[in-house]
């Protein structure tokens, strides 16, 4: 297979945020609780989880519809939840992503799929699902196929997440290729089960390795095994393309009688979770977008790649893939965007590490900037360094200022080795960051008081602290650019 070459590969993310995607699916609700493990019951022999915090986000489809959104495209989803709080979260969730479009039906005394895991210090402890494995009604199943018809006519490809749990049972998913077929769409189905003649016709189904050989009983312990079973599934049904996840052996594609293989791209794997949701996505914005077969795969493949390296339900971003293709070494991988940023501190808290924040304009690096972010990190495991954009130092300082731009900027912090992320934020204060990644400690120099600290009531209300660095007399940015003057 020859090398897609990496400006054709770029190109293509850049076109992921032109793709319009029907999601129609099984939604869940993933619940994370943390905490941490210092006793054991005197109840029984096992362990007390002492509750920290608590995190929900949109699983199953609804993560495939976190995925297409983060890659920047436009989801229109179709599903159904039960009347409980569970699916009010969910509904709330969903409603609450960029650019989709939510038809969440409800169906009365069904209870929304959910899974709640117990993680203590990083390790998860145990998961508990609430589910009803039962087909949907069959007057909702009825409506949910009328929505999704509309709503093929607005988007350029329809994906089918099957998780087992009832919205694609019977005749449903059969139902939907047809009608995206009738409207000139293609179809991708991330299968489920044994049973794949309900998915006759789709034009590309993606299967793992273990999925492939449950849906054709055959061996697929080798590369010559797992073609054969790739080439009789795609026989037996109509499929335009088959492709197979192979986890640490990375991807096959199989498009006519041509066969490509993606070895895998993951560095360091923390968490296969919602990886099978990540590749689904990508391909699925990929062949939106108008790319050929083969290269939504390999981005899919680098997206895969990318999302096993997190830890939770995680997503992948358009700027992500592009940082994989022509990665930065060195210090310039600490320079985050703020969504970015928010899952590196996650990353980080899950481990157990204390995480501090200071911010700045830092628009002449000087001993006392470099004083300050040293006490900083000391009282801390990791140190996120807030940084005034352009725009905003502008506003704050006058139109002389910044004297450098704040990738500059940027750059220099990131080379310390007291600064472990660099996040640039636009607002004139770094109030809505701080809620964001909600630090346990929280930075500033002692020229304030604790309560002069902007988000200081905000890191103190949830038992996090304020703490003052010491200056260095002589030191500031002020004083800098008057000696440079002189």
């Amino acid at each position: 297979m020859p090398e897609i070459p990496v400006a054709e590969l770029a190109e293509g993310i850049r076109a992921l945020r032109r793709a319009s995607v029907l999601v129609v699916g099984d939604a869940m609700l993933d619940r994370y609780v943390y905490g941490s493990v210092r006793r054991i019951s005197p109840e029984a022999p096992v362990p007390v989880l002492a509750v920290e915090r608590e995190v929900a986000m949109p699983g199953g489809a609804g993560n495939v519809v976190r995925n297409l959104t983060a890659l920047g495209a436009a989801v229109a989803f179709v599903s159904v939840v039960g009347d409980d709080q569970a699916g009010s979260d969910l509904t709330g969730l969903i409603g609450g992503q960029p650019n989709v479009e939510p038809w969440l039906l409800v169906q009365g005394g069904r209870a929304t799929t959910t899974k709640t895991r117990f993680i203590a210090n990083g390790q998860h402890m145990l998961r508990a699902d609430h589910e009803v494995l039962q087909a949907i009604h069959p007057r909702l199943a009825e409506r949910m196929i009328k929505i999704a018809g509309d709503a093929v006519a607005a988007t350029a490809v329809v994906v089918l997440s099957d998780y087992g749990k009832g919205v694609l049972d019977g005749a449903t998913a059969h139902l939907l290729i047809e009608a995206a077929h009738a409207a000139g769409r293609r179809v991708v189905v991330d299968p489920k089960g044994r049973d794949y003649a309900r998915y006759a016709g789709a034009d590309l189904i993606t299967p793992n390795r273990a999925e492939l050989s449950v849906a054709t009983s055959m061996p697929v312990d080798t590369e010559a095994d797992i073609l054969a079973a790739m080439r009789a599934l795609k026989a037996a049904h109509g499929f335009g393309a088959v492709l197979v996840t192979r986890s640490e052996d990375g991807m096959t594609l199989l498009e006519g009688d041509v066969v490509h293989h993606f070895p895998a791209e993951a560095e360091e794997v923390h968490d296969v979770s919602g990886a099978g949701d990540t590749v689904v996505s990508t391909l699925s914005a990929a062949m939106a977008a108008g790319l050929p077969l083969p290269v939504a795969a390999r981005l899919a493949n680098i997206a895969a790649g990318i999302v096993v390296g997190k830890v939770g339900t995680a997503v992948v971003r358009e700027e992500e893939l592009a940082e994989a293709l022509t990665p930065e070494r060195g210090a310039l991988r600490k320079v985050m965007s703020r969504a970015a940023a928010a899952e590196q501190v996650e990353r980080w808290r899950r481990r157990g590490w204390r995480i501090g924040f200071t911010n700045g304009c830092f628009d002449l690096l000087h001993p006392g900037h470099v004083h300050l972010l040293e006490q900083a990190r000391s009282w801390c495991d990791r140190l996120v360094v807030g940084l005034n954009s352009d725009a905003s130092v502008k506003r704050l300082k006058g139109p002389s200022r910044p004297i450098q731009s704040e990738a500059a900027r940027a750059a220099v912090l990131a080379s310390l080795a007291t600064a472990d992320c660099v996040t640039v934020f636009d607002e004139d204060t770094p109030v809505e960051l701080i809620k964001l990644l909600k630090p346990d400690v929280l930075v500033k120099g002692a020229d304030y008081t604790v309560a002069q600290v902007v988000g200081g009531d905000i890191v103190q209300d949830y038992g996090g602290e304020v703490r003052l660095a010491q200056l260095l007399p002589g030191n500031s940015t002020t004083a800098t650019v008057a000696r440079m003057k002189g």
